[in-house]
């Protein structure tokens, strides 16, 4: 796909052919191609999505073998810095991300502060003032709260919706993810949110409309999934913090 715009939507996608129609249909209410291109992530699908990806005009790169949502992620910001991208926004493919962020993410990476400064990360919180409803179930509860807590006391300052993977990036922070090291390929989360903050990265949060999955299961789906989900990014958002120690801002 020829490069049209300077802000690129990236999604990564696993076997999400039922959800990725209303994906596009949202993306089409907001006419995204008249300012945005879009490049779905195929991380080792076994059914139609890169076939829909394609047949709405998207970009595609399919994984032969499954890796991983945050190896999945990295692909799209390489290519992003390959392709001479600004912006960058990623959005999930199950439909719990509503397209109708997207220009607000935009122009939220934009649009200076008061003192000038332009954000490099935008996050699109489910829990700020303006945000649309949203109910989750006992155990994310539990999660938000705890890895907020934690990105709060380790210096990370007051994240409304730490977890968040609505995200806008400018080409300085995606630019420094692409690179193999730069990046946990695994559960990339609150430990990213705060390391970027320790490095000096400015980071700002605006309420995001997010919904529920509608169809299929999600990667921490079950009750093992989710509890190894939080032990382990518990444990990366403290080696994110030790590893803060050294860096020069």
């Amino acid at each position: 796909m020829k490069k049209k715009h300077d802000l690129l939507v990236i999604i990564p996608a696993h076997n999400e052919e039922n959800n990725l129609p209303l994906v596009f249909k949202g993306m089409q209410d907001i006419q995204i191609d008249l300012f945005a291109d879009i490049l779905i992530i195929d991380d080792a699908s076994t059914d139609s999505t890169a076939l829909i990806a394609k047949q709405n005009g998207a970009a595609c790169i399919s994984f032969v073998f499954n890796l991983g949502y945050g190896n999945a992620l990295q692909m799209g910001y390489k290519y992003a810095k390959e392709n001479g991208y600004r912006y960058l926004i990623q959005l999930d493919a199950d439909t719990q991300h509503d397209p109708c962020n997207i220009p607000i993410l935009y122009n939220a990476l934009k649009t200076p502060s008061e003192d000038g400064e332009l954000p490099d990360i935008v996050l699109g919180s489910r829990f700020m003032k303006g945000s649309g409803v949203y109910h989750p179930g006992g155990m994310k509860k539990i999660g938000f709260i705890w890895f907020g807590t934690l990105v709060r006391l380790f210096g990370g300052g007051e994240l409304a919706d730490a977890t968040t993977g609505l995200q806008g990036l400018n080409r300085r922070a995606f630019s420094h993810y692409a690179v193999f090291d730069n990046f946990d390929a695994r559960y990339p989360d609150a430990n990213m949110i705060l390391e970027m903050k320790l490095k000096g990265y400015r980071i700002l949060q605006v309420p995001a409309i997010m919904h529920m999955r509608k169809s299929g299961k999600g990667m921490h789906a079950g009750l093992w999934k989710p509890l190894k989900y939080m032990v382990r990014s518990t444990i990366a958002i403290i080696v994110a913090k030790m590893r803060g120690c050294f860096y020069k801002k």
